[in-house]
């Protein structure tokens, strides 16, 4: 049976107040805009939304950012390159640090230079260094008789090893153009700072030199060696090979330095490096030509060119000053030939 319907009231009935007077019906209140059944139900519709999302996720998750590319890191990034040729003088001075009285080497006293290389970094072309034998005889100004090239920095420094080394290998001046004295200290903290250095010594090094606090203790192969093993690679000298085998471990570790310093982690570290080292070495290079003369000579698509002085024989009455083979003939260090 269908239900029955609830009879209207009459507009005019009066419900209240006077008879005979109508009242005005009250309007209806206005219906909030989020019922609660509704807010509920967007509650249940945006928590299935996050399961949903958090499900995709697990089929098609978010690219790692480590493997989103990067620019690419490379030497030019350091610096603009220098816009011309820059010959620079090394020199690895045998004493602790920069300023020290005693070099705490032998021979004793103020510091030599016990490693001496030529670098020429050339936009245009190869790297280029010449080591340069410290036994070499050469004569300086106010001293009787000749004198070993590693001498010059004990008896006059920069100035005169510059002068010495220009001459003997016949360079134009104004060069060296730059400078950089390393004593050890310095050379530690260098390798130390890129993480050591990956060499492989020719053989088992062993020698200890109690005046001078010294133990080098190597075994042969190849190794990751820190500051102070690199170190004791440097100044080893072998009873046979005496300074040429000195020499042959230098070239080792500049090339593992150039090698580990072109690593993309370690190449962009170099600007702190360079900035940490400044107080710790000698030079006439500031930290953003340091940086420019990086990101000529790490060019990975240039080759290193090494090469050495031609040097008689060694005779016990020169008492270890070695002289240039005299068939020698000038330059002693050719620039590379334009391309």
């Amino acid at each position: 049976m269908p239900a029955r319907r609830k009879p209207r009231r009459p507009a005019d009935t009066p419900t209240s107040g006077t008879p005979g007077c109508a009242t005005p019906t009250a309007p209806a209140p206005k219906r909030p805009l989020l019922t609660g059944r509704l807010l509920k139900s967007l509650a249940i519709t945006a928590a299935g939304a996050v399961v949903g999302m958090g499900t995709l996720g697990l089929l098609w998750p978010m690219p790692d950012r480590a493997l989103a590319p990067t620019a690419d890191v490379g030497p030019a990034s350091l610096a603009a390159p220098p816009a011309r040729p820059i010959t620079l003088l090394v020199i690895g001075s045998d004493a602790e640090r920069i300023g020290a009285p005693i070099n705490k080497a032998a021979p004793a006293g103020p510091a030599n230079a016990d490693a001496l290389l030529l670098v020429r970094i050339n936009p245009e072309g190869p790297l280029q260094v010449l080591n340069l034998p410290t036994e070499v005889a050469v004569n300086l100004p106010g001293q009787k008789g000749p004198k070993r090239l590693g001498e010059a920095f004990r008896l006059g420094g920069v100035a005169l090893t510059a002068d010495a080394v220009r001459e003997l290998v016949g360079l134009q001046s104004p060069a060296p153009d730059r400078y950089l004295v390393l004593p050890r200290g310095a050379l530690r903290d260098l390798v130390n700072g890129l993480g050591g250095l990956e060499l492989s010594p020719p053989r088992r090094m062993g020698y200890t030199d109690k005046a001078q606090k010294l133990t080098i203790d190597l075994e042969a192969g190849l190794q990751q060696l820190g500051g102070a093993k690199v170190e004791q690679l440097v100044r080893f000298r072998d009873q046979w090979l005496g300074d040429t085998g000195r020499r042959s471990n230098q070239q080792l570790v500049a090339t593992s330095l150039r090698e580990r310093m072109l690593q993309p982690e370690r190449l962009v570290k170099l600007p702190f490096l360079v900035s940490q080292l400044q107080p710790k070495v000698e030079t006439n290079l500031s930290p953003s030509e340091t940086l420019s003369l990086l990101a000529a000579g790490l060019d990975g698509g240039k080759p290193v060119q090494f090469a050495s002085l031609p040097l008689k024989p060694a005779e016990e009455k020169h008492k270890g000053l070695r002289q240039l083979d005299p068939g020698a003939t000038p330059p002693l260090w050719k620039e590379p030939e334009a391309p």
